[in-house]
This record gives C-alpha cells, structure tokens and sequence, in this order.
C-alpha cells in the first residue's frame, strides 16, 4: 500500500487524512484523472464528534455516516459551525427513518428497493428537500446484502426517474471482501456510463485506490483516516 496508510497508533486524524490526499492526488496523476474529480468522504461512522471536528479543522468537509440515529446526535451542531458540510448517507435505510435521512443528509447512496424509493419520493414532496440519490448496486450478488442486482438495474432506475422522479445521480457498490474489488468496480463504472450517471461511489480504506483508476468520483475512506473504529455503545 502507499502513504494511505499511516497506521502508527499515535498517528493523528490531521496526519492520516493528510496521507489520504496525497495518495488520492498520487493516484489520479497515475491515471490521468483530475484530482478535483475524486470526492473522499470521510467515514465517521462510530467515531466521536472531536475526531470530526479535527477533521473539519484539517479542511475535510464531505463526511459520511451508517447511521441515521447517529449522524443526528453529531451532525447538526457541526453544521452550525460549517454550513458547506456535506454529509452522505452510506449504510442500509430503513423506511421508517427516512423523514429524518431526508431532512439531515445531502446524498443518500444507498437507495437499493422500490418501497424505499416511493418513501423517499414521499418525504421529499412533503418536505421540499432534495437529497442526491445513489443507487446501491449488489455488483456480487451477495444474497446477504443490500443491493439492486445488476440485471435489475435498468428497470430500477427507469422506475427512480419516471415513477418516483428521484434524482438519482450515480451509483455505489460494496464488493465481496473475499474477491478482487477491481473487476467489481470496472462493472460499476460501466454501468454508471451506460446510464448516464456522473457519480460512481467505490472504494474504502483497503482498495480506494484500485477504484480510482476504475472511474471513482466518490471514495468512502474510515479506518485510514480515523483509525481503528471504537466499539459503539449499546443503545
């Protein structure tokens, strides 16, 4: 691995998501990809609101988070502070949480199924706002995980668009952890250019950099920059 990964323990966040740039402008040099193309969303998810904050300081303002319930105890004050935060759904959706997904995040990556579709075309009539919308693609297939199959894909975004006028802006996959992710997101970023979509969200800590010589514009980094993730406390 290159710099991503400054894995001392004592290493900082400031230190860390430095190192993280540098290997995302490495990586688009490398490609012939243009850096401000590639968008690092800081994966906060389980980490405390101080780690965020040195985050921000360091001039980090893309984050994002697993958790609905979570994202509204840190985020809003934080907002306050830095209104050009921008923060991002990434894990499952659960239609009953959907009001407060809309009204906190500014892209939802994770829209995977029609119920949630038509519960977010709802809540965003309701409430005029209008989250970003990405779609996750199950690139492997996985029956244990979120998802829309890639054969499903078309007809799921033709019903996003058409029926539920979402505005769906790219797509994002999760690959098998046991497969090479490159072929996964070769996959993805195709089916993103067939589809007319500008965003492809791929890659985490371990791989980001393999996505971004396939097409990312969204890397989704957590332990690289925030360090091992703490246990989270029984809610």
């Amino acid at each position: 691995m290159s710099a991503s990964h400054t894995d001392t323990p004592d290493a900082t966040v400031t230190a860390r998501l430095e190192a993280v740039r540098r290997s995302i402008l490495e990586g688009c040099a490398a490609g012939g990809r243009d850096p401000g193309a590639v968008t690092l969303v800081a994966v906060s998810k389980t980490h405390p609101v101080e780690a965020v904050e040195e985050a921000l300081t360091a001039g980090q303002r893309v984050f994002g988070e697993n958790r609905v319930q979570e994202a509204k105890a840190k985020f809003p004050a934080l907002r306050e502070r830095f209104p050009d935060l921008e923060l991002h759904l990434i894990g499952p959706l659960q239609t009953n949480k959907v009001k407060d997904a809309v009204a906190l995040f500014d892209v939802i990556q994770t829209v995977d199924r029609p119920k949630l579709a038509e519960a977010l075309a709802e809540e965003m009539a309701r409430s005029g706002r209008r989250p970003r919308c990405l779609i996750e693609v199950n690139t492997g297939e996985e029956p244990q995980k979120a998802g829309v199959p890639p054969a499903e894909l078309d007809a799921f975004l033709a019903a996003c668009r058409g029926t539920w006028n979402l505005p769906v802006t790219g797509l994002m996959c999760i690959p098998p952890v046991d497969e090479e992710p490159a072929m996964h997101f070769a996959l993805l970023a195709d089916m993103a250019r067939r589809a007319g979509l500008p965003e492809v969200s791929m890659g985490m800590s371990g791989d980001y950099e393999t996505a971004i010589r396939f097409g990312a514009t969204h890397v989704r980094v957590g332990t690289a920059i925030f360090g091992a993730r703490p246990t989270p406390a029984a809610e």
